[in-house]
């Protein structure tokens, strides 16, 4: 477990030095900020369209840094011929994709809590401006804890679009592995519509394909609460643990899946 946790660290550090990763940070803060700007525009409806867009560049600047970086857990190792070193230490080669994928799931919480807190500020803020009579109006509180339940489920979503990458980093290219991450993403959310695949055509065979593909493509659609939550709608502690469970199989199962490919992989 102590390689393993060096190996986290490491990634940390080096995820943080990034360059990229401030200006993905960055930018999603000052589109939170610039939410409020825009929710001005639509009388009656600013805090909810706030909310909306905080949570929406949230999920999407964090999408961005789980893939792009995701993707190059392995293959700049591998670039910068650092994975020889590695092998040569006394650390087993799942170690080295768990500890990966901790250091970046650390990165990417760390990360999320400060957009989290850049769409407080702004409603915090706002709080000043907003009359008595207008917030009681309101459907949902206007520092909402609720956000956090949205927040932590794009986390866990998040983490499984990670462990996407840095499966799809252990025996593809960069390109290919954010090509083939993002295309899950979006199938993911769509994932529900193969389950009904049989009112749409007649053929027995797309069916069962169809159905099968909807049992192994990761389902991300129970992972958006966003218009629940900037309604008011309540996300009950039930759903919570039963999406959370699934997200954290899900990731499991990929992490097997990733350490299996990387322990046969070979590198001479």
């Amino acid at each position: 477990m102590r390689a393993t946790a060096l190996m986290a660290v490491n990634v940390f550090r080096e995820s943080v030095r990034d360059k990229v990763l401030y200006n993905l940070v960055l930018f999603a803060v000052l589109l939170i900020a610039a939410s409020y700007l825009i929710g001005q525009l639509t009388a009656g409806q600013d805090i909810k369209i706030i909310k909306d867009l905080g949570l929406a560049a949230t999920s999407v600047f964090g999408l961005f840094i789980a893939v792009f970086i995701g993707i190059g857990l392995v293959s700049k190792e591998v670039e910068r011929r650092s994975i020889y070193g590695l092998l040569a230490k006394p650390i087993q080669r799942h170690q080295i994709v768990l500890g990966k994928y901790v250091g970046l799931v650390g990165t990417l919480a760390v990360n999320l809590a400060i957009m989290a807190a850049a769409l407080y500020f702004v409603l915090g803020y706002m709080r000043w401006l907003v009359s008595p009579g207008a917030l009681q109006a309101l459907d949902a509180p206007l520092l909402d804890p609720a956000l956090l339940k949205a927040i932590a489920l794009i986390f866990v979503e998040l983490s499984m679009v990670t462990a996407l990458a840095l499966f799809f980093s252990t025996f593809s290219t960069p390109i290919l592995s954010a090509t083939l991450t993002f295309g899950l993403f979006v199938a993911g959310h769509f994932s529900a519509d193969l389950r009904n695949f049989d009112q749409v055509v007649d053929s027995p065979i797309a069916v069962q394909f169809a159905r099968g593909l909807y049992w192994v493509l990761p389902n991300l659609a129970p992972f958006d609460v966003k218009a629940q939550v900037v309604h008011g709608q309540h996300v009950s502690a039930g759903y919570m643990a039963l999406t959370i469970a699934y997200g954290v199989v899900y990731i499991t199962a990929l992490l097997v899946a990733a350490m299996l490919v990387f322990s046969r992989r070979d590198f001479k």
